[in-house]
């Protein structure tokens, strides 16, 4: 007898299954999925699937079972993580109850490994059937609990299309309190967003009841421009942007407040592979341009602060330049920059490219230093003030959960795609976890390369301040006039939101410090946030700029 398609069989079946309810009220409920229709049925239609999973997904795709949002939420999902993380992390959630059914309907598959088998091939329907009858549970419950990812679910569901959870799904916790809930956010496509991006699609927006959706723009000049034109609700923003912002440098004055910290370290020293061999220390810089993403950045302040330890005057000796971090690499390739300070993942991507070596990665310069940041506008915080709260504590959860390495190679995966940062997985991942390549033949295992603690310190905006009135960026002399003027506690208390986020964070059970300022270690000096003015002076006069 000659095969027949899935998609033509799960057709039949469906026919018939119409048919028997127009006939009688009374058909009994599958033992399987609780739908109405025999089990025997259901065993039948699920025998005709192919065992090929490749096979198997195009079917459903085409039976309409499996849709684009499903496999996109299912593509999160990787064995590593089923077996590692998921099962008690994201399904037990701290309930010994729900562990204890999980585990014991793993054990009922034989592992982990064979209940992943049994959930995409064709003896899905018997694992189910039994699990359900020895766990006493309903099978809908073991779903949801087990959130292996939307694809499972659909085809466990018998075409009921079902719904996944991540880390972050579930009743919004916040819908009813929030005078907004449509929101976009801005962010410019680099790993420091890290959180800002991941949680549209884990699932942490929506979690805190908003629809959000995170915009990808082209430039920080960018970001500020349609933050002060009011056409984004937040942003991702560089850590110093707030204060140059609201201080009026590089701008018109406009008041933003730092919510929280999107990432520490993360950023890099690159340089184009035509100087391999030829670059040891800052002073080997002299008469490169070297590109970094703003002039307002951690990349600019560290990288003056880099150069000057060598004698090179960030003014004079080098020209520093300001490049759209995802045109940073075609720049370093055509010759127009020479190096750059980035963030990632373009420091990754020029290896993986071959068209640069890393030549120090910032945590060198300073280990656990602010980079990007979650900003509003004053505005935007005195019109809708509890959805800015829900908003920034989503953002701080979702920043926890990135911190724990075990969550990295699906935050990988989920933000690589073309909607978020486009680039490859294997080139995010290995900023994430910290085990790459540094294009000088070395295999590195640095696992906080880039970390994730969203505290907003007062200590990095009083050093963020320090170094404006170092440099003067704009040659005007309003930095160093504004800053001492309103004093460096006052500007950085002003804008750096640190009770705020300390109370945000205590209350989704993280353990923020209770200390606003700390003495800052980095690899040249150390910065005492009480006396910013001294350390200014004594960097003047070792270096002479």
């Amino acid at each position: 007898m000659a095969l027949i398609s899935a998609q033509e069989t799960f057709k039949n079946w469906q026919s018939a299954q119409t048919s028997n309810r127009k006939r009688s009220n009374l058909q009994p409920l599958c033992q399987v999925c609780g739908r109405q229709h025999s089990s025997f049925d259901h065993w039948d239609f699920m025998q005709t699937l192919p065992q090929d999973p490749v096979e198997l997904v195009d079917d459903l795709v085409k039976m309409g079972i499996y849709k684009d949002n499903q496999l996109r939420a299912a593509n999160t999902v990787n064995a590593y993580e089923l077996r590692k993380t998921l099962f008690l992390k994201r399904v037990g959630r701290g309930d010994p109850k729900r562990e204890k059914l999980i585990l014991a309907l793993c054990q009922q598959a034989g592992g982990l490994e064979n209940a992943f088998a049994a959930a995409f091939g064709p003896q899905a329907g018997q694992f189910f059937g039994d699990a359900i009858r020895n766990g006493k549970s309903t099978r809908r419950e073991f779903l949801r609990n087990m959130a292996v990812g939307a694809a499972l679910v659909s085809l466990a569901s018998c075409a009921d299309g079902g719904s996944g959870e991540s880390e972050a799904d579930g009743e919004p916790v916040a819908a009813a309190d929030v005078e907004k809930t449509d929101l976009q956010i801005g962010f410019i496509p680099i790993t420091c967003a890290t959180p800002i991006i991941m949680s549209e699609p884990l699932g942490f927006y929506k979690k805190y009841g908003f629809n959000a959706k995170v915009v990808k723009m082209p430039s920080w000049g960018a970001v500020r421009d349609s933050a002060i034109a009011g056409e984004l609700d937040a942003y991702h923003m560089l850590a110093p942007m707030p204060i140059a912002m609201t201080l009026g440098l590089g701008s018109a004055a406009f008041g933003v407040k730092l919510a929280s910290i999107e990432n520490i370290n993360g950023q890099a020293i690159t340089v184009a592979e035509r100087y391999k061999g030829q670059v040891n220390g800052p002073a080997d810089f002299k008469g490169f341009t070297i590109g970094v993403p703003f002039p307002y950045s951690m990349h600019n302040l560290l990288l003056r602060y880099y150069l000057a330890t060598g004698g090179i005057d960030p003014d004079v000796d080098v020209q520093i330049r300001p490049v759209p971090p995802p045109d940073s690499i075609a720049q370093l390739v055509a010759g127009d920059i020479d190096a750059y300070l980035m963030p990632d993942p373009f420091n990754q991507r020029a290896v993986y490219e071959e068209a640069g070596f890393i030549h120090m990665l910032t945590k060198e310069l300073w280990p656990g230093h602010p980079c990007c940041a979650f900003a509003a506008s004053d505005q935007w915080i005195e019109a809708y003030p509890k959805t800015f709260r829900a908003l920034n504590k989503s953002i701080i959860e979702a920043a926890g959960y990135a911190s724990n390495p075990a969550n990295r190679p699906e935050i990988a995966t989920a933000i690589s795609e073309r909607a978020f940062l486009n680039q490859p997985v294997e080139v995010v991942e290995a900023v994430l976890t910290g085990n790459f390549d540094d294009g000088n033949g070395n295999t590195l295992n640095i696992p906080d390369r880039i970390d994730f603690d969203p505290y907003p310190w007062q200590s990095f905006a009083n050093w963020i301040s320090s170094q404006l009135v170092r440099w003067d960026l704009q040659g005007d002399g309003l930095a160093p006039k504004a800053i001492p003027e309103k004093g460096y506690d006052t500007v950085g208390k002003d804008i750096f939101l640190t009770e705020l986020a300390r109370e945000l964070a205590q209350e989704l059970g993280q353990s923020p410090p209770s200390d606003i300022y700390r003495t800052e270690t980095l690899k040249f000096d150390t910065f005492d946030p009480a006396d910013p003015a001294t350390y200014v002076q004594e960097q003047i006069d070792e270096y002479g700029v």
